[in-house]
């Protein structure tokens, strides 16, 4: 991201997990978590769809904070099936959340997953998000929750591997709309600053 990235560790619920902290220009105006992909298939912290959405908060003047989940870089534990990594994502936003400032919450793929069971978490306990952004949602590999009707939700067309007609059938019940990016796969090859203007225009609305 920034040389001037601040790497730091935090406790977690199984040892320390390790943040990386982008501060914007100026006084932050929120503080938005963003959550990596899968940790078996290499998923981290500086995944490039998550600097992505972190440029996109900085954008908006917002703090960027990433996190590796257990058994990722410096973070203590092992994979956990998605378990372990929402209250992994609960310590993480309880340590960087001020109570003063919109929270913004985002995810890539299974960390989108992650996103939408800490977000139910937050609302169950009075604390809800104020924006969410959920891109390559990994739906057809994880349970992922209901969401609140304002979420942004962006997903390839070609993606080969979460089918957009998982997405979609997740998101009709929610009558909650999928914003389509025509050619991109999983990954979003070449289109990493588009996805960050979509993410920009979405939290900006």
């Amino acid at each position: 991201m920034k040389p001037h990235t601040q790497r730091r560790l935090i406790d977690g619920p199984v040892g320390p997990l390790e943040l990386a902290i982008d501060e914007p220009e100026g006084t932050p105006r929120g503080v938005a978590l963003l959550l990596h992909p899968l940790p078996t298939h290499g998923g981290t912290l500086d995944n490039k769809c998550v600097q992505s959405l972190a440029r996109a908060a900085l954008a908006l003047g917002l703090r960027a904070v990433r996190f590796n989940f257990r058994g990722v870089g410096q973070s203590a534990g092992s994979f956990d099936h998605g378990v372990g990594e929402v209250d992994d994502a609960w310590a993480a936003a309880a340590a960087v959340r001020e109570p003063s400032l919109p929270f913004y919450l985002g995810g890539f793929s299974f960390g989108a997953f992650v996103a939408t069971k800490l977000a139910e978490r937050l609302q169950q306990a009075g604390q809800p998000a104020d924006k969410l952004a959920l891109i390559g949602l990994a739906a057809s590999r994880f349970p992922a929750e209901q969401v609140p009707p304002q979420t942004f939700v962006l997903h390839g067309e070609h993606d080969d591997v979460v089918p957009l007609a998982a997405v979609l059938d997740w998101a009709r019940p929610q009558a909650l709309p999928v914003t389509v990016l025509p050619g991109a796969g999983h990954y979003f090859h070449g289109q990493q600053t588009l996805l960050k203007d979509l993410v920009i225009r979405a939290w900006s609305l």
